[in-house]
Order: structure tokens, then sequence, then C-alpha cells
């Protein structure tokens, strides 16, 4: 009878290879089981991704045995909840002129830009765009987001503030369309804004670009009769959101999807990039209030013709105008409208106006400018000006029927 030992090599090794093959077979059950537990949600997890409760499709590759995938997210921020909000109102403005005296007479397409329907009065809506944008126009035609097409009539425009307002039929426009002012005063350096317009045409119509608010409170240089010097400062606020040429007109809407400012111009020079301007809607509102209203922006006037005295060579400064030689600036009177307010008050070719009220001008922009936001029409306006020399007051009541 033969007998082994535990402790024996040759049993060890057997023992070895039993406790070996046990626990292979143990652990693949496990993994087994795991794999059957996990496999469903983790196909699940992978192959049907559905964010926007669309359904995924799965493509088997036959020939690599690969899955492809053509998941559906649907992506919603502050950015596209701002555009669904205030895209419908944005539509596209086309300028219809007649060629020339000699064509047949119809009207061909101008130039395109954009405009925002901001208001519904009984069956008309309004349209508020840019003066440039309709200036010359014998028809004007409005594009609505889904390419209908709406003739318009001019209600009014301003070449000083280059805005206007346009009229459609609103019998099929719905509430939808109409957008919501914000408060351009809010408005914070850095605050993210988006541009809606027409770039380049009604190609890219709806057209969203995103920036932010670069600057508030900015004022530019406007050349109204083409002679290179300043007529007037608009206030603007600067954006690096980008505006293209057909954007004018369009909306500068915040994040709240509220409009803040129409689109009106940018910077184009090959040094410069990201900055283009936009009318605040605060100043905004005011002026197309006048324009539906009368057709025009209702401004005190003088009732006289300038020129800066800055353009005046020194010789007629002293010999013609007798200015004192430490007075520079100023606004010379070149023409007085006959029964204006300046006839009645008294003033004549030649004065050198240097102060209106309390408040000291040297030139055409400011005086402009003092007259335009602080005074209305029918207000009384003191004037101190130079005449052969001598300092000299008058006193003028403003109206609106001469030009200045």
């Amino acid at each position: 009878m033969g007998y082994y030992d535990d402790h024996s090599p040759n049993r060890n090794q057997g023992r070895g290879k039993a406790k070996s093959f046990f626990s292979g077979l143990i652990g693949g059950i496990i993994g087994a089981l795991l794999v059957v537990l996990i496999y469903p949600n983790v196909v699940s997890n992978t192959s049907n991704v559905d964010v926007s409760n669309k359904t995924v499709e799965t493509n088997k590759n036959n020939d690599n045995n690969k899955i492809t995938q053509n998941v559906s997210v649907d992506v919603t921020t502050d950015v596209t909840k701002a555009v669904e909000k205030a895209g419908k109102s944005v539509v596209g403005i086309t300028n219809l002129q007649v060629a020339s005296f000699w064509s047949s007479g119809e009207s061909t397409e101008a130039g395109t830009g954009s405009g925002v329907i901001y208001k519904r009065a009984g069956d008309s809506v309004y349209i508020v765009t840019n003066h440039h944008v309709v200036e010359g126009a014998s028809q004007i035609e409005i594009t609505l987001d889904d390419g209908t097409k709406i003739p318009a009539e001019l209600r009014g425009s301003d070449v000083w503030t280059d805005l206007a307002v346009v009229e459609i039929s609103g019998k099929d426009i719905g509430d939808e369309y109409i957008t919501e002012f914000g408060d351009s005063d809010a408005l914070k350096i850095g605050e993210p804004v988006l541009a809606i317009g027409n770039p380049l045409g009604l190609q890219f119509s709806g057209s969203v670009t995103q920036g932010v608010i670069s600057g508030v409170n900015r004022t530019v240089p406007i050349d109204i009769n083409n002679d290179r010097i300043p007529d007037w400062h608009s206030e603007v606020i600067q954006t690096d959101a980008a505006i293209n040429p057909g954007n004018s007109g369009g909306a500068l809407v915040n994040i709240a999807g509220q409009v803040v400012g129409i689109n009106s111009m940018k910077i184009a020079q090959a040094a410069v990039e990201g900055i283009g301007f936009s009318i605040p809607i605060n100043y905004v509102v005011p002026i197309i209030e006048d324009l539906e209203a009368y057709g025009e922006v209702r401004r005190p006037a003088m009732g006289i013709t300038l020129r800066n005295v800055a353009e005046v060579s020194a010789y007629h400064q002293q010999e013609t105008l007798k200015l004192p030689e430490d007075v520079t600036d100023g606004i010379m009177i070149e023409q007085v409208v006959p029964n204006s307010p300046a006839d009645k008050a008294g003033l004549r070719e030649l004065d050198v106006i240097i102060q209106m009220d309390d408040e000291k001008v040297k030139d055409i922009v400011e005086l402009r400018k003092y007259l335009y936001n602080e005074k209305n029409v029918g207000d009384k306006l003191k004037v101190r000006f130079y005449r052969a020399g001598e300092i000299k007051e008058a006193t003028l009541q403003l109206d609106n029927e001469s030009r200045m």
C-alpha cells in the first residue's frame, strides 16, 4: 500500500493547478455576469444620446464592423433664446429707384438694408431703419423672415440721426414679429450683444453675429453735405459684433432678446477690425415718435446759415469780423433767413456767436448739439455774440419752420 505526503512537491503542484483552475472559472463566471448586466446600459448610453428627444440612428458598417452614430443635440442657451425672441422682428428693406429720366419708369433695386418691426397701430405696423437705407427711394419693399415681400411707405426720415420709419400693412403680421425695446442707458462695457441683420443683401438674411459692448457714450463725426467738415457728432454704442454692409438698420440685441440699438455704421479701414456702431435705443425712441407723428423731427431752429470762425482766414478774422486777437473760434453767421427767429431778434450777417444761454460754443457742432439736445420748439434762447468787435446779446423765440 502506498502513501503520499501532502507536503511533497508533486502534490503541491497539483493543488496549485486546481486552485488556479477554480479561481479562473469563478472569475470568468463573475465577469460574464457583469458584462450581461452592464452591457445593455453601455450600449444605451453610447448609441442613444437623446438630448433633444429625437431618435438617434445607429448604422453598422458591414465592411469593418464599426458603428457610426448620427447624434441630434438640442443646444439651448441664452444666446439662442435671444435670437428666437428678436429674430423675427428684423426684416429686409429693399430700396427701389427709377434708374434714370430716360428709363421706362420701372424701379430697380438700388440697395438693401435691414429694419426692425417695433410697433402695431390699428392695421399698420411700423419699422425703424436708417435714413441712408431708404434715401432716394421711389419705392420700398419689406422682406419678412419667411421670404414674404410687402410694399412699404416711408413715414418719415431724418438725416441728422440717420433714422427713418416705414409703414406696412399689419393684417398678416403676428405679435411675434413685434420687438421689445431694452434700456440702452443700462448697458455695461463687456456685456454680450448680438447684431441681427442682412449683410450683403437678402441672400444672408437673418444673419447673427455675437460680440460685446466695446464702449458707450461714443461720439462719431458725421459729414452730412460731403464737404469733409463734420456737421454733427452722432452719439453711438461701440461693439465688436460684426456689422457689414446690409446690416444697417438692423438690431443690436442684448442677452434678454431686447433691442438696445439700431446698427448704423462701422469703421471700414484695412488696419481696423471689430469697430461697429449702433444708435442707442433710448435716443432712437423720441426720434421715431416724431417721424411717426409729423414725418420729420421737430427741432428748434434759429433761421441762419453758419460757418466756423476757424475756417476763416486770420486776415478776415481781424479786418472783416473785427474780432479781438485772442478770439480764434466761434460761429459766424453767413446768412439770416427773413422773418426767422434770428431776424426778429436782430441778428445780422457776420455776427459771431460765442455763447448760447450759459453754454460757450466754439463751432457749429457744439451749437447744434446744444440747440437740438437742450432746447425745444417755442423755447427762448439767449445768444451772446461779437459784432464789429463788440460783445452783444439777443434773445430768440425758437420755431421749427426755418432751417438753420
